[in-house]
């Protein structure tokens, strides 16, 4: 019957990490929240599956865009080739301030931030924080995600660290950091989608390696 409740449980979760992964609305905050009322044993084995299972959603990007993303495509000329080249440089900047925060405040965040409170605080601030940047939308200088700088890339990604609250999105987070530089909407999702790639792998092997420590 364990087991079977296990299994239950990972399937639901995996469920609502699917749903809320690509919206931005936070996967994690829903997960602790649903595992606050229907835990998955044993609790440390938890704390690294709902840092994994996201990874496995990202995992849908890398496919999803694939051609995009890949630079040593033969079918790109020359140009395109640089540009994908240029654009992981990009993402390899924004990765930065999350990287260094992620490591160095982990154990905090893991102690004191995941709590129910600090979640639905959360998500409440960014949706109140999406209406207000929808009713004072800024204007669009990024129109191509080849125009996304270097700067930029930096500030995005400083954004992202606020994903490191638990009930903050990710992806909302970026989102905003986007809109916030002058990012198109479309320009700012797939700056965010591709910033997920490194994170959620570097947050994987992270909460791997502790947890076989």
């Amino acid at each position: 019957m364990t087991i079977l409740s296990s299994i239950v449980k990972t399937i639901l979760l995996g469920i609502i990490q699917g749903i809320t992964e690509w919206l931005p609305i936070s996967s994690t905050g829903h997960l602790i929240v649903f595992a606050s009322i229907w835990p998955l044993e044993p609790a440390d084995f938890f704390e690294v599956f709902k840092v994994v299972i996201q990874f496995g959603s990202i995992l849908a990007v890398l496919v999803l865009y694939y051609q995009k993303l890949n630079p040593f495509d033969k079918r790109k000329s020359l140009k395109k080739r640089k540009q994908t080249l240029q654009l992981w440089s990009k993402v390899i900047v924004g990765v930065i301030p999350a990287a260094i925060i992620g490591l160095l405040l982990d154990d905090i965040i893991e102690g004191y931030l995941s709590a129910n409170f600090v979640i639905a605080v959360a998500l409440i601030a960014y949706g109140i924080i999406f209406i207000l940047v929808e009713k004072n939308p800024r204007q669009e200088k990024m129109e191509t995600i080849e125009q996304v700088d270097y700067l930029s890339a930096l500030k995005i990604g400083c954004f992202q660290c606020l994903a490191l609250i638990p009930g903050t999105s990710r992806s909302g987070a970026t989102i905003l950091g986007g809109l916030y530089c002058g990012c198109s909407r479309t320009v700012a999702s797939e700056f965010s989608f591709f910033l997920a790639i490194p994170v959620m792998f570097g947050a994987s092997l992270l909460k791997v390696i502790k947890y076989l420590a």
